[in-house]
């Protein structure tokens, strides 16, 4: 299907990204029509992130100042931390002005584009982190995950009890008799 849309814009002078600009947040409107929906978790994982690694990903807009893609990182531009970090400011980067149904839907693709974790490759990276001395603590507050989850993503992959899970964590399983 894609093989039939015509490419309308070459170079990279001519791609969206060479232009990143820094502008007020204020300046910036949500649009009315976005399905995507962030669970608190999630938000606080966004706030460290952008906290940690910086602004590693602009926020799309239209002419109109209407956030095409990026609403969750303008919603966590207004923690008082991340602002002191760029006075104030959000990196955009403008897409040229569509239709109102054209920007639904790439809005949608920004969203469906971004993918999902596999647990195997997750548990991988746990067994990584474990190595490395991490603590279960600090992987939980590193990558917004619960004891739980850490814990069978450990299993997983087969870390030892010693090196990760306290035995006392499965005292209350059921023993057949």
């Amino acid at each position: 299907m894609t093989d039939k849309l015509p490419i309308k814009k070459v170079g990279l002078e001519a791609q969206p990204l060479n232009e990143i600009t820094w502008m007020p947040r204020a300046d910036l409107r949500p649009n009315g029509y976005n399905p995507n929906k962030v669970a608190s978790p999630e938000m606080a994982l966004l706030r460290l992130s952008i906290m940690e690694d910086g602004w590693t990903q602009p926020i799309v807009i239209n002419p109109d100042m209407e956030i095409v893609d990026g609403f969750h990182r303008w919603t966590c531009s207004a923690d008082p931390r991340i602002a002191a970090m760029t006075c104030g400011l959000v990196p955009v980067v403008m897409v040229r002005p569509h239709d109102g149904e054209h920007q639904m839907m790439s809005t949608i693709r920004h969203n469906r584009a971004r993918g999902t974790h596999g647990v195997l490759n997750m548990a991988e990276i746990i067994q990584e982190m474990v190595d490395q001395g991490r603590s279960v603590a600090e992987i939980m507050v590193r990558l917004g995950m619960e004891r739980e989850e850490v814990t069978r993503l450990a299993l997983r992959v087969g870390i030892p009890q010693s090196r990760l899970i306290e035995k006392s964590e499965f005292d209350r399983a059921w023993v057949p008799e």
